[in-house]
């Protein structure tokens, strides 16, 4: 196996007309998995900029961050793949998802709003985001090596 360093990522729970927005963030468009928006964090940039940048590359939208509420690892337990992904809940402060929007980076393939119950019904990671994202505003989580299947 060989040894990477750790990958550390930011991630939004974008809560609108209770639906979370998620993305398919896949440079390959056959996968079914899901996530919450956002990417890898910069160097000499905070984490809430990181994940404005993201945001906005990703879907068009414009967020102010707030609270922390999730910090979900994930592996290929026999990859050399590790990431560390911190989620803060985030509000739209400008835009509204336009299906012409293109990633830079292309890599995001689609991006939606999901209900709880819609949720329930599609491939997603991690495990523990409807009870972080519709819980209680001081509900925070801990995912530890959670295995990232696709």
């Amino acid at each position: 196996m060989v040894n990477r360093p750790i990958r550390l990522a930011v991630r939004a729970v974008v809560l609108h007309d209770n639906k979370l927005l998620m993305v398919n963030a896949w440079r390959d468009p056959k996968s079914d998995l899901w996530c919450a928006p956002g990417g890898g964090a910069e160097p000499h940039q905070s984490l809430p900029e990181n994940l404005i940048r993201e945001i906005h590359e990703e879907t068009g939208l414009t967020v102010s961050v707030g609270e922390l509420c999730l910090v979900n690892e994930f592996h290929v337990p026999d990859g050399a793949f590790h990431q560390v992904d911190i989620y803060f809940r985030c509000k739209i402060t400008a835009g509204s998802l336009d299906p012409h929007w293109k990633d830079p980076e292309n890599v995001v393939t689609q991006r939606q709003f999901f209900s709880r119950e819609e949720l329930s019904e599609i491939r997603y990671k991690p495990d523990s985001l409807p009870d972080i994202a519709w819980g209680s505003s001081s509900v925070f989580g801990y995912d530890a090596l959670e295995p990232l299947l696709r």
